[in-house]
């Protein structure tokens, strides 16, 4: 059964973030936190999510860390720029379960003209469960229509 996901379990300081196409819209909604120039993308893993083991599968969270990576981006630069994955590294640390709010905390480390660093960790809670490194084209911006309406 999939846990009921409601604005009660959302945590404080978290906003629907209604960005990251079609694709992440199909594995469900995406809230941002960001404070000085701390971005965090986060989500709550499903069933929907999970593998023949019942734990969030390891291409869901890479999906989830490549797109809070390139999103991360795109604020931390005020989206005057849109984001292309050139790498992608992942580490898969331990594991997400149904029920759990998996953070992602994006840390950019370069933003140049053309191409752009950062890495972040997923969590659940303090546990690490992933550890991603990107390496990003840097594109022109996206319009109004394409990033929709939120952050």
């Amino acid at each position: 059964m999939t846990p009921d996901i409601n604005t009660f379990d959302i945590p404080a300081g978290f906003e629907r973030l209604k960005r990251g196409g079609p694709y992440m819209a199909s594995l469900g909604e995406l809230y941002c936190r960001r404070n000085d120039k701390q971005i965090v993308i986060a989500m709550r893993i499903d069933t929907r999510h999970t593998n023949m083991r019942g734990i969030a599968h390891g291409g869901m969270l890479s999906s989830l860390a490549d797109s809070a990576l390139g999103l991360g981006l795109s604020l931390y630069c005020q989206n005057q720029h849109s984001f292309v994955t050139v790498n992608l590294s992942t580490d898969f640390v331990d594991a997400a379960r149904p029920g759990d709010w998996v953070e992602a905390h994006v840390d950019v480390q370069k933003l140049g003209r053309r191409i752009a660093f950062a890495n972040c960790f997923l969590q659940v809670g303090e546990r690490r469960i992933l550890r991603a490194s990107g390496v990003f084209a840097v594109m022109n911006a996206l319009s109004d229509e394409q990033l929709g309406s939120g952050y």
